[in-house]
């Protein structure tokens, strides 16, 4: 196991829904090989890579997976089309636009969404006007819900689109759950613990597109790629390109860690309701996407470059209540929540 360490100087912040923490200021992004999981050659071999996960999902709320069994050629297929889908037209991209927070499907123009730790209304809509982030993206569902439908593009616009994304969230599904189980064996739980309530596959796969932007657009007040915010279900696994501009925040400092792109690795990290779930045992961690370094055009001008990832965010199935485990502290922090009613409120402010 390799670690990305770092430590930095003291600010304050205020935080609304990631987990908070004081103490030791140093702050470790392990690379934690799962083939040591999903290959152990025995029961103590599986539980000490499932430890060593949920350590780090302690400490930092985040992991780089390594040798996590998706293969390169599969990522890069999607993000060949995703890049394809990027490109259409704009009016094609807009015809396909979200529309419900219940549903969580279609295409977010730029601006149109600003993530944040605010639950408050106004200061939401406030922000999406001074500061709203500089990004589009794509958002897929199951496919097969009965009542929430996919937005596809025509087959003639972006070929074979569909069944790469369909297949991709698929692939992303079954790796949640090997997570989900070295999580469970982690905290000392039935490995499979989590299996029947996430099993309704009620994910959200993100497709995002960062233009090229000039550097003093977001070097405003409040402006990034993606607003400081921490996530909403059980895990996220981000795949990133080599251009970066991830950061993590330090929980101990308030520092912001940047969180390089390792190549054939996915970061995964910690989402709200499975921290509640661990009564805050595990961290979900603030994190935001900024500036990458730049090209300067001339003596006045400077150009960040064009950024793609695609993000998986796992969600316990809708209908799942989500209570505090008993294992994991004397009294429960949090009372019981249903998964829909959550998600579905934190959409619902997100957006425009």
């Amino acid at each position: 196991m390799f670690t990305f360490r770092a430590s930095f100087a003291l600010r304050a912040s205020k935080r609304t829904f990631a987990t908070v923490s004081h103490g030791e200021p140093n702050f470790r992004i392990p690379v934690i090989d799962f083939s040591n999981f999903r290959s152990a050659n025995s029961p103590t071999e599986k539980k000490q890579t499932a430890d060593e996960i949920v350590s780090a999902f302690k400490d930092s709320g985040f992991i780089y997976l390594a040798n996590h069994g998706i293969p390169s050629e599969t990522v890069k297929t999607a993000f060949m089309k995703s890049k394809e889908f990027f490109a259409l037209p704009q009016h094609v991209k807009d015809s396909l636009a979200w529309e419900d927070p219940r549903s969580n499907r279609g295409y977010v123009k730029i601006g149109r969404e600003r993530v944040t730790q605010s639950a408050d209304l106004a200061e939401i809509a406030a922000l999406r006007r001074k500061a709203p982030d500089f990004k589009e993206s794509m958002e897929i569902g199951r496919d097969w819900d009965s009542e929430w439908k996919n937005q596809w593009p025509q087959e003639t616009d972006t070929p074979v689109f569909k069944r790469t994304m369909l297949d991709f969230y698929q692939t992303c599904h079954e790796l949640h759950v090997h997570v989900m189980r070295s999580i469970a064996l982690g905290l000392d739980l039935e490995e499979s613990f989590f299996d029947d309530k996430i099993n309704d596959q009620c994910h959200n796969m993100r497709l995002l597109s960062y233009p090229p932007v000039w550097r003093a657009v977001l070097e405003g007040e409040g402006q990034a790629r993606a607003g400081a915010h921490s996530d909403y279900g059980t895990l996220t696994l981000l795949f990133q390109d080599s251009v970066g501009g991830l950061e993590a925040k330090n929980p101990h400092t308030g520092r912001f860690l940047p969180a390089p792109p390792i190549p054939n690795t996915i970061v995964v990290n910690v989402g709200d309701l499975l921290a509640r779930w661990s009564n805050d045992v595990l961290r979900s961690t603030l994190h935001r996407v900024v500036a990458p370094p730049a090209t300067k055009i001339n003596d006045t001008e400077i150009l960040t470059p064009a950024r793609q990832s695609i993000a998986f965010f796992c969600n316990p199935n809708f209908s799942a209540e989500v209570s505090c485990l008993p294992n994991c502290g004397k009294e429960a922090k949090y009372p019981p929540v249903n998964t829909g009613d959550y998600i579905v409120g934190r959409l619902a402010v997100t957006y425009s």
